[in-house]
């Protein structure tokens, strides 16, 4: 039995000194080797990887993935123009130099997230404070989150991580502002409209103007032409009643006064009191212009 008991002890022993000296690097990870707490050496390659059991030799294993920081509360910042605006950033970082990251914080990621937000608070600041709340929304947001970046590269490379990323997720006006920057926004808006409006009745009237100038020229040049062409029509008309009526002069006559023979009795009520032999009547008399007299109709 006592033999027994030695053999299993002397197995479970020979186990662990197996399994103390034996370790796994995952290719997400940093390995640090340590000696009586003294850093010996950075693993960076993944595999299987031996060392001395403990207390000789241990091991502490750092994240090699890109990390986030990303604070639950907003930070108050102002800008140049002495307004107060609130902004939500996150951070995007991992270790670049895990020896370096441990001096720096003896491998406590909280202690680095701290100073890594207070690094990059530091770079908002200082960009915030030179821009108006309007290149800070909108106009230059590219380039103050650029600026930042390459504010933090250098100071975050001292304590062994990289920062490659630092996004402004809301920038907002604290509560005491908003009101009159709503204010200040409804009226710039409604300068905008009423200028729009003022410009937009001008040219209407413009325009207005304009075709009823078009349309009293157009009207006045088909009034002319008409005219022109009336005249026209009624020279040729003249000339073409000259032309004919002047081989038989007589005929011309007589069918003139056939026309006023019609003009002057168009109904049965009509009468004329004139004497009978007058010049009115001559081709009564005789069609070829002459003969006796007839007597007056009505």
């Amino acid at each position: 039995m006592n033999r027994l008991i030695s053999l299993l002890i002397f197995v479970f022993a020979a186990l662990w000194l197996v399994f103390s000296t034996i370790f796994v690097v995952d290719q997400r990870q940093y390995a640090i080797l340590f000696a009586f707490g003294e850093v010996k050496q950075v693993i960076n390659q993944p595999g299987l990887h031996f060392k001395l059991p403990p207390p000789f030799q241990n091991v502490l294993f750092l994240d090699k993935r890109i990390l986030t920081i990303d604070p639950p509360d907003t930070d108050r910042f102002i800008t140049a123009e002495k307004m107060n605006i609130l902004i939500d950033a996150f951070v995007k970082w991992r270790i670049t130099d895990p020896k370096l990251y441990f001096v720096s914080f003896g491998g406590d990621e909280k202690r680095a997230q701290d100073r890594m937000s207070q690094i990059v608070k530091a770079a908002l600041n200082d960009e915030i404070t030179k821009r108006t709340v309007r290149e800070v929304i909108s106009g230059q947001r590219g380039k103050v989150m650029d600026s930042i970046r390459s504010k933090v590269a250098e100071e975050s490379k001292q304590i062994g991580v990289d920062i490659i990323d630092v996004r402004l997720k809301r920038v907002d006006y604290v509560d005491q502002i908003n009101a009159s920057v709503y204010d200040r926004m409804k009226s710039e808006r409604l300068r905008v409209a009423n200028e729009l409006r003022s410009t937009g009745s001008a040219d209407s009237e413009k325009i207005r103007a304009d075709a009823d100038k078009q349309r009293t020229v157009i009207l006045a040049e088909a009034y002319r032409d008409a005219e022109k062409m009336r005249g026209e029509g009624d020279a040729k008309a003249s000339q073409i009643y000259a032309q004919a009526f002047g081989q038989n002069p007589e005929f011309y006559k007589f069918y003139r006064s056939l026309e006023a023979y019609r003009a002057s009795f168009k109904t049965r009520q009509d009468l004329m009191v004139i004497d009978p032999n007058s010049e009115f009547f001559k081709y009564f008399r005789s069609p070829a212009g002459g003969g006796a007299a007839a007597p007056a109709k009505k």
